[in-house]
């Protein structure tokens, strides 16, 4: 098996693969994928048409109580801690960051409840930086595909940086999210008529 094989049918596969959240800004993402733990992209993207028509900006998100900004966003699960997040994140930006997004992996990291998988993907995403962010999709799929092994994202992130190209490893962090969500899914992956099957030991084990 071939890591580099396994990139290039990813590659083929999900080409134009981008995040399915929606923004306008390094802000707007920040707050959506702290909204996106534990939910789905989709209801994401519902809540936040909604909050940013008048909280884009940290500016106008202190405005809000914790209450006010947990009515917002109840669909989306864990919205107490998530409020707590989004607001005290906004409060770092506007105190140490005048206002704006910091556009390095390390400082975004330093931001008030943005934790490592939140940190890459706005780095990857918002800035252009090369980084990995594991989420449950990409923990899944790079496990199932022999890419990594080990049992936590922490570990499979620096195991998957071990394996592919620095400058693939933002794209490859999309390919495997699509790969999940459209065959390697976590209940009922399509072994049957996945490309990857004949790479691919969790497809073998299941013959």
């Amino acid at each position: 098996m071939s890591t580099n094989e396994i990139l290039r049918e990813l590659n083929r596969l999900y080409p134009d693969a981008k995040p399915a959240l929606q923004f306008k800004t390094p802000y707007e993402l920040l707050v959506a994928v702290i909204l996106s733990a534990q939910c789905t992209d989709e209801r994401v993207n519902k809540v936040t048409k909604v909050l940013f028509e008048h909280y884009d900006t940290p500016e106008k998100m202190v405005t809000l109580s914790r209450e006010q900004l947990e009515k917002y966003i109840f669909s989306c699960g864990f919205y107490r801690n998530k409020a707590a997040h989004i607001l005290s994140a906004s409060r770092d930006i506007l105190e140490k960051f005048g206002g704006e997004v910091p556009s390095s992996f390390e400082e975004l990291r330093t931001l008030a409840g943005v934790g490592q998988k939140t940190a890459n993907v706005v780095y990857a995403v918002a800035f252009g930086g090369d980084a990995i962010a594991v989420d449950t999709h990409v923990f899944r799929v790079s496990r199932r595909l022999g890419l990594a092994f080990s049992n936590t994202p922490e570990k499979v992130e620096e195991e998957l940086k071990k394996v592919i190209p620095r400058d693939e490893w933002s794209k490859a962090h999309h390919w495997l999210i699509w790969h999940g969500r459209k065959v390697c899914r976590s209940q009922k992956p399509d072994c049957e008529n996945c490309t990857l099957k004949k790479m691919c030991p969790h497809c073998a084990d299941q013959v």
